[in-house]
């Protein structure tokens, strides 16, 4: 599985970052988090809003930091 965290790193960007290593972790699943700061890259997964959370290349959550609840929901 393979998570991207999508933002320029601003605090709400770190923070589903956090969220989002702790969704795998309960979880106890394998999985490439990946942190995108390039806005031409995020662009071109057709998100405008940062933070966003792409899961295995479905765009899961933009623009809000999404609860540990749901991010463990997109991930089983």
């Amino acid at each position: 599985m393979e998570i991207k965290v999508c933002g320029p790193g601003c605090a709400s960007c770190e923070k589903t970052e956090k969220i989002v290593k702790a969704a795998v972790a309960a979880k106890g699943i394998e999985a490439t988090i990946l942190k995108i700061t390039d806005f031409q890259e995020i662009a071109q997964l057709g998100i405008f809003s940062t933070p966003a959370v792409v899961v295995d290349g479905k765009v899961k959550s933009v623009g809000n930091i999404p609860k540990q609840s749901d991010v463990e929901k997109w991930i089983s």
